[in-house]
């Protein structure tokens, strides 16, 4: 696809991946838009960032959505570009006594039921477009799990299915669907991991993962996975009890601290 000339909406684009999307993509001639929940780190990426859009937008509420799509597309009717990027991955003991159900849910709210939403919301004005495009940023851990985010990675995996869906009925479209599936990246997110509960991976530069991401659309890669995605992609292939049991290490760690 074409990287440039386009009008792009990344949710959760105030940090990390989406952050480094809205700048590099900024830097191609895209116009970019991103949201956010929190309304001092919208103004800071808007300091950051002058000819960035930003709006207030929850992606795990369908209300924000639809209020989403109005603003959006009325300020902006060449919208063509949909990026899926908002989500949050958390540790969780499921022999926890205490925890609550409705909270054990919130991932899959933000990271699976997030991204359906927003596609069903965009569609129509996708599909209106001469060329359109929509980014789903799975993860590596749709592949395979980290065992100390059950969550998470169950919600990764949803998106990745239903990515390959999506990709499927939309092959008469103008609209086309990729998936980025992000190995560990030095993102604020790796910082509320212990360094033994990640398996002892390298984050991979996020500046670096982007690059190839955005590349990978321009050459119509459908799944584009940087670095160690691919392994973990392949290693579940062909010995998929070693590779689980490599990540299932980090469980053994959890479990000794909770005891």
């Amino acid at each position: 696809m074409n990287i440039n000339g386009n009008t792009v909406l990344i949710t959760g684009g105030t940090s990390g991946i989406g952050l480094e999307l809205a700048v590099q993509l900024l830097e191609l001639g895209n116009t970019v838009l991103i949201t956010g929940r929190d309304q001092a780190k919208l103004e800071a990426a808007k300091q950051r960032l002058p000819a960035v859009h930003t709006f207030p937008s929850d992606a795990g509420d369908p209300q924000a959505m639809a209020a989403l799509f109005e603003t959006t597309v009325k300020q902006f009717p060449s919208l063509n570009v949909l990026i899926n990027n908002a989500g949050f991955m958390r540790r969780l003991n499921l022999h926890d006594p205490d925890m609550d159900p409705e909270d054990l849910n919130r991932e899959i709210v933000t990271n699976l039921s997030g991204p359906i939403r927003m596609v069903a919301q965009f569609l129509p004005q996708l599909k209106t477009q001469a060329s359109a495009a929509i980014l789903n940023v799975s993860s590596g851990l749709a592949f395979v799990p980290l065992p100390i985010s059950p969550v998470y990675c169950a919600a990764k995996a949803g998106l990745h299915s239903y990515t390959q869906s999506l990709r499927a009925q939309l092959k008469t479209t103008n609209v086309r669907v990729f998936e980025l599936a992000p190995p560990l990246t030095e993102t604020p997110l790796v910082h509320s991991f212990d360094s033994a509960e990640l398996a002892g991976s390298k984050p991979m530069d996020v500046s670096k993962m982007v690059r190839f991401a955005i590349r990978g659309m321009e050459r119509n890669q459908f799944e584009i996975r940087p670095g160690q995605s691919n392994a973990l992609k392949l290693m579940n292939r062909i010995a998929p009890n070693f590779i689980l049991g490599q990540l299932s290490k980090s469980v053994d760690h959890m479990l000794t601290e909770s005891k």
